[in-house]
């Protein structure tokens, strides 16, 4: 059973990752359905759509969009799937929906889609964590290694272009190759920010 355009997938896991372990316990984050920063976006691939060429295969696993295994509240109230829904655990997956896959234990990115690392903010001027628009390449795409920007680079992105993603236990953010404006030099004291409540124990 395969679809023309659609990836068949399964949630890796739970369709919402709503708690955290700490030492022995663990800790519910989160009650609610329509949050959609707790929806699990990690995905076994089962199917490959027939005609769509891709170097996604099966068993691979993507990090697909968040509304992909989202439930939702109908007009009358009622719980219901999103409409990526096929049957039995199961999902069709558009490639729009896809942003990273996971090939021989390597991440690649999935079309013109990056991530990148925030910096820690060193000012003392500045109540941030973080350095605005500023990041480390950590995933890269052709389009940028066509730009000579390659993971390692320090650059500058669009205000807005950030998307929070947590791969292996680093956030990160997903934008486009377009919303990256500026290739920075390094200076040597760039230190990478991430939080704490990222990793896994």
């Amino acid at each position: 059973m395969r679809s023309l355009y659609d990836f068949i997938v399964e949630p890796l896991g739970d369709r919402y990752a709503n708690t955290k372990k700490i030492g022995e316990k663990k800790l519910i984050l989160n009650t609610k359905i329509e949050s959609w920063k707790f929806v699990n976006r990690f995905a076994v691939v089962l199917e490959t759509p027939l005609a769509v060429k891709t170097s996604i295969k099966k068993g691979d696993i993507i990090v697909v969009h968040q509304n992909v295994f989202r439930r939702f509240y109908n007009m009358q109230g009622k719980q219901s799937n999103s409409r990526s829904y096929f049957k039995d655990n199961l999902y069709f997956v558009g490639i729009d929906q896809i942003y990273l896959y996971k090939s021989n234990d390597t991440w690649k990115s999935f079309g013109d889609r990056c991530f990148i690392k925030p910096i820690k903010n060193k000012s003392s001027l500045e109540n941030r964590k973080e350095t605005p628009y500023t990041g480390i390449v950590k995933i890269g795409n052709n389009k940028l290694e066509v730009s000579r920007i390659n993971p390692g680079d320090k650059i500058g992105f669009k205000p807005g272009a950030e998307w929070e993603f947590v791969i292996d236990d680093e956030r990160l953010y997903c934008m486009k190759s377009n919303d990256i404006v500026i290739k920075y030099e390094y200076k040597g004291n760039e230190e990478e920010y991430n939080p704490s409540w990222t990793i896994s124990s």
